[in-house]
């Protein structure tokens, strides 16, 4: 019998994706992951260890982009794991673009990695939090998820997009058990803005949308929060 709650994560090796797991693992839980570098995720296992030698990290490799990846993932997991309490479908990936400049494919690319990706794993996930009438989603958007800006392009569109699939699914999750949020962050610094001037202070930390996600699920499950918006304090960037 599973006893410890489970928290999974995809791309768990860097930004929201590691904050959360290392937030997660401190809190008890045993932390089930994907990313697609395994040098990365032995790193990452050794962290949660680290934190708490009791979180049993289960952390695979897998390209979200693909189909074939994530099948192969879901079935590792779910033939070991009998339950899981927490899903962060937080993999994604930026592309800057305009949409008639922007690479031939960007558009598949990023909706495969930052919309699909979660379509396909939740489906796979969510009969089991319903059929235990308990379970929290969490959908990493954006603020792009919101509106458009210079050179977002087929990012945006994926992040409208999974906004709405966030939407969707919490329309369909009423009255289950089952509890979904859209997370929408604006510019959180992570790896992604390495090389950039601008100081640290005009970012939001990964470790507080984490923290985020570990108070809601702190929450009672009577209560969904349905959307979190947050900015950095000094506004956009």
């Amino acid at each position: 019998m599973q006893l410890e709650k489970v928290i999974l994560i995809t791309g768990c090796t860097k930004g929201i994706g590691l904050a959360t797991a290392k937030v997660f693992a401190k809190a008890g839980y045993r932390i089930i992951g994907c990313a697609r570098n395994k040098n990365d995720l032995t790193t990452t296992a050794e962290i949660l260890l680290k934190i708490n030698p009791s979180s049993n990290p289960l952390l695979l490799s897998c390209d979200v982009s693909k189909r074939t990846d994530i099948d192969s993932f879901l079935n590792e997991v779910l033939s070991k794991i009998s339950q899981i309490d927490v899903l962060v479908n937080n993999a994604g990936v930026f592309t800057p673009g305009k949409l008639l400049t922007e690479k031939e494919g960007s558009l598949e690319n990023l909706l495969n990695t930052n919309v699909i990706s979660a379509y396909h794993i939740t489906r796979a996930i969510l009969p089991n939090m319903i059929e235990n009438k308990t379970g929290r989603v969490f959908n990493i958007c954006s603020i792009a998820s919101l509106r458009a800006y210079e050179n977002g392009a087929s990012y945006t569109i994926s992040k409208f997009a999974l906004l709405g699939f966030s939407k969707q699914l919490r329309q369909e999750t009423i009255g289950t058990g089952v509890n979904v949020t859209a997370i929408m962050p604006g510019a959180t610094y992570t790896a992604s803005w390495d090389g950039t001037n601008l100081p640290k202070e005009r970012f939001i930390k990964a470790e507080d949308v984490a923290n985020t996600i570990l108070s809601i699920c702190n929450l009672s499950s009577d209560a969904n929060v349905d959307e979190v918006i947050i900015h950095p304090q000094q506004g956009d960037i």
